[in-house]
């Protein structure tokens, strides 16, 4: 914990999603169903404060040691869900991360997957750039919305865009509620007979911005690819697969959050 936060308490939920155990809506779960001792004794409320000092956490028994912390990057494919289950049997970003076998450090559950949570969404349609972290306050920062840190989409739509269109995507469409979406920049990449492709940037991160835009403009979306978030660029990682991010590119994401503060 940092030194501010020694200096206060939070609650048990949160220290436990800060050990990077797993979320803390999970961690709620854990103690309101009695699973999760403090020092000892049982606690149910998650909001059960914690001092800065040395406490003892367990769950089920064995005690939670801090977990190293991972910060990965997936390119993920058209058709998969960012949820860990899916009540329509639905193919997961975390069938794809067990599939990789990812090493576990002291899991409790036996399992080999270390807890890890998608940094933001993509929706079941879209591909592309999909962070994931055990790291909740960083993923919290990464995916604000103050932030303003640049989302880069390719977009492949059923129409042959003219310089008139992309102008208009930057000074903002009308939804059918009325809220005005815009995109910070968007360029041509390329075009066919009947279809495009265009490089969108946005910076506010709203629930399905690109594809609420086209459905008020009654445009069809055929693909959509994120391919970078801030200075990240999803590369030529293979569709499926993952890897960590690599210490320049962390820090690259991490003074890029800083100068937009």
């Amino acid at each position: 914990m940092s030194e501010n936060e020694n200096r206060r308490q939070i609650g048990l939920a949160r220290t436990l999603s800060k050990l990077g155990y797993c979320s803390r809506s999970r961690a709620a779960e854990l103690i309101r169903a009695g699973r999760v001792t403090l020092n000892g004794k049982i606690f149910r409320n998650p909001e059960t404060p914690v001092s800065g000092k040395k406490n003892q956490i367990a769950v089920d028994g064995r005690e939670v040691d801090s977990q190293e912390k991972l910060y990965l990057m997936l390119n993920k494919p058209r058709g998969v869900v960012t949820t860990a289950s899916d009540e329509k049997g639905r193919g997961t970003i975390y069938d794809l991360l067990r599939a990789s076998s990812l090493p576990a450090k002291n899991d409790p559950t036996g399992e080999t997957l270390p807890w890890v949570a998608p940094v933001g969404r993509l929706d079941k349609a879209s591909e592309g750039l999909l962070l994931l972290t055990n790291d909740s306050e960083w993923g919290a920062r990464i995916a604000a919305p103050e932030t303003h840190l640049d989302k880069i989409y390719h977009v492949q739509l059923g129409i042959v865009a003219k310089e008139d269109f992309i102008q208009a995507l930057a000074r903002g469409v009308k939804t059918k509620h009325d809220e005005v979406l815009r995109a910070k920049q968007s360029r041509l990449l390329r075009t066919g007979q009947k279809n495009c492709w265009l490089e969108i940037v946005l910076d506010e991160g709203k629930n399905r911005h690109i594809r609420r835009m086209m459905e008020s403009m009654g445009i069809e979306v055929l693909r959509l690819v994120r391919v970078g978030i801030g200075p990240l660029r999803l590369g030529d990682l293979p569709k499926g697969k993952h890897r960590s991010l690599t210490a320049p590119e962390k820090r690259m994401l991490d003074s890029s959050m800083r100068s937009k503060t």
